[in-house]
């Protein structure tokens, strides 16, 4: 099969017009894809296999950033029968991904870093010839977990995914983001801080760079933005722990993949007891940067709720 990116329709050939191809895809990218076939021999990153399997389209092997086991990203996801090629950040094993003869490789596009997850600044260059063996594709990270979830939708039903059932999902999904907002209203002016404190540091998200946190903002939570964003890699402010009591949010959250460790870093700091959010108790994690898939996000939005209509929106003032 071969699979190629193309900006615009083909040319016609020589003895008539072509035909359409089986399968297209516009990527996250800006190319369109397109095959013969439609790609079933499918390698995919962890997070991007997780929202193509709610969908009902499970690839033959997975790579994923660290120990599977151990990501919260990746609790609930059954990859029984699926060979796993890497469990660490820039390493693929491609000749075990060679052996499987892939159709297609899917993972997120990275717009800032204009590439796809597996091929960033820093992956080892053995690792980036899994690109050798198939096309890359996948939905963009972007401003709203939605629409990367819509991108993964788009993917999955070009790929034979029942339609029924990405819109039981979605229906789901719309429901709970429904119960955010509605909590929002019943207890409105609660602001929140998402922070990863880290050895003596006290790393602020800031929510240009987290789409969830933009959701959030979108859906009524008035999630607090930072100052001051690091200069070489904005997606955070980080503070020395003896400032962490700059900003004083109603609710902290806690960069959830590095929970309850970075809770108890800032526990230990005596600092904490000048942050009025956390002196009361008003704490509870975000998902941090792994949201895939309808079912997670409306069980994160679902949780969240319930927290913003117990919280006390005057602690930060």
């Amino acid at each position: 099969m071969t699979v190629a990116g193309c900006a615009g329709p083909s040319e016609a050939e020589p003895d008539g017009p072509s035909a359409e191809p089986e399968w297209s895809y516009v990527s996250g990218d800006g190319q369109t894809y397109t095959a013969d076939e439609v790609p079933e021999r499918i390698i995919a990153e962890a997070y991007a296999a997780k929202v193509l399997m709610e969908f009902g389209i499970t690839p033959v092997a997975i790579w994923a950033s660290s120990p599977i086991a151990e990501d919260v990203g990746l609790q609930g996801a059954d990859f029984t029968g699926i060979e796993v090629i890497g469990q660490e950040w820039g390493k693929i094993d491609v000749a075990a991904a060679a052996e499987l003869a892939p159709d297609l490789i899917v993972g997120d596009w990275w717009p800032v870093e204009e590439a796809y997850s597996g091929f960033e600044a820093g992956v080892e260059d053995t690792s980036r010839r899994l690109a050798d063996l198939a096309p890359v594709v996948g939905a963009s990270q972007g401003d709203s977990i939605v629409s990367l979830i819509e991108g993964y939708a788009d993917l999955a039903a070009s790929l034979g995914a029942d339609p029924e059932a990405i819109a039981q999902s979605r229906t789901t999904f719309e429901a709970a983001v429904t119960d955010f907002e509605a909590a929002n209203e019943e207890n409105p002016g609660v602001s929140a801080l998402a922070i990863s404190p880290w050895d003596t540091n006290y790393a602020i998200a800031v929510p240009a760079y987290a789409p969830e946190l933009l959701d959030f903002q979108r859906w009524g939570l008035d999630v607090i933005v930072p100052d001051t964003p690091d200069p070489d890699f904005p997606y955070w402010e980080t503070l020395s722990m003896e400032t962490a009591d700059r900003y004083q949010p109603d609710l902290i959250l806690f960069d959830d993949r590095n929970h309850p460790g970075n809770e108890e870093i800032l526990a230990e700091a005596p600092i904490s007891a000048e942050i009025a959010a956390f002196a009361a108790g008003q704490t509870t994690t975000w998902p941090a940067y792994w949201v895939h898939t309808y079912g997670d996000y409306a069980a994160e939005l679902t949780r969240l709720a319930e927290v913003i209509r117990a919280t006390d929106a005057s602690v930060g003032e």
